[in-house]
C-alpha cells in the first residue's frame, strides 16, 4: 500500500525528485502553454514599478492603476523628482500604498544616482535598491533582457514547493535554493512562471482542484 504522503509509483532520492520534477515542469508547461508574467510593462523602471505594487497585491489591480501613473511617469527622473505623497493618488488601491509611494520615489533616485536611471540586471543590485526585496529582485531581474538567472519564492511558488515534495523548508531563500538544484538555470524562470500560474489557477492554498490537476499522479500532496 503506499504511503499517505507519496502516491504510488513516486521514488524518493535526489535524482528520482530531479526527474519528476522535470516531468511535473514538462506537464505544466504543456498545460499553460501561454504562461508569463501577468503584469503590464512597457520598460524596465515601469517593470520595477509594477512588481514593487503587486507585493500583497493582485496583479490585476495593479494592472488597472499602472496606465495612469505609467503616463504621469514616463521616466525614471520624473518618479525620482516626486514627493512619495504625489503618488498616493495613482496607487492608493494597491494597499500598502504610502510604503509602495516611499519605495518606487527611493528606487527610483537610487538608480537616477548610482545607476545612470537604468535599471540593474544584477539581483544583488536589485536588491540594494531602497524597498526591493530579494523577492522582488528575483522577479524583475529574470524578465530584464540580460538578466540573471532566478527562481524568486513568492506565497504560491513557497506552498507549492512544499506541497509538492521539492522542499520542507519555510524561508524563501532556502525553499529557492532547493528548487535550483532541480532544475537546470534556464528552466528556472519559466518554472517561476508555471509554479504561479497553477497556484493562481488549480493548486489554491484551502482548497485545491486536484481532480483537474495535470501533474497530480507526481504530487504527494504534502500538507493536505
Amino acid at each position: 500500500m503506499a504511503s499517505p504522503e507519496r502516491p504510488a509509483g513516486l521514488k524518493a532520492g535526489a535524482a528520482a525528485k530531479r526527474t519528476r520534477a522535470g516531468e511535473i515542469f514538462d506537464r505544466l508547461a504543456s498545460a499553460y502553454p501561454d504562461v508569463r508574467i501577468e503584469l503590464n510593462y512597457g520598460s524596465d523602471v515601469e517593470l520595477l514599478i509594477a512588481v514593487i505594487l503587486s507585493a500583497q497585491c493582485t496583479d490585476k489591480r495593479v494592472n488597472m492603476v499602472t496606465p495612469d501613473l505609467f503616463a504621469r511617469y514616463p521616466t525614471v527622473a520624473d518618479y525620482a523628482a516626486a514627493r512619495p505623497t504625489d503618488l498616493h493618488r495613482y496607487i492608493k488601491t494597491c494597499g500598502l500604498y504610502r510604503a509602495k509611494a516611499k519605495s518606487i520615489v527611493a528606487a527610483s533616485r537610487a538608480l537616477v544616482e548610482h545607476h545612470e536611471g537604468r535599471v540593474p540586471r544584477s539581483r544583488a543590485e536589485l536588491h540594494e535598491l531602497p524597498g526591493v526585496g530579494a523577492k522582488t529582485a528575483g522577479v524583475v531581474t529574470l524578465h530584464l533582457p540580460g538578466g540573471e538567472a532566478a527562481f524568486p519564492v513568492d506565497t504560491h511558488v513557497g506552498r507549492l514547493a512544499r506541497r509538492m515534495g521539492f522542499t520542507t523548508q519555510l524561508q524563501p531563500d532556502k525553499v529557492e535554493r532547493d528548487l535550483q538544484k532541480l532544475l537546470p538555470k534556464e528552466r528556472w524562470g519559466l518554472a517561476h512562471q508555471l509554479l504561479v500560474r497553477h497556484g493562481r489557477r488549480c493548486c489554491a492554498a484551502r482548497a485545491p482542484s486536484c481532480p483537474t490537476c495535470p501533474v497530480l499522479d507526481l504530487c504527494p500532496q504534502r500538507g493536505l
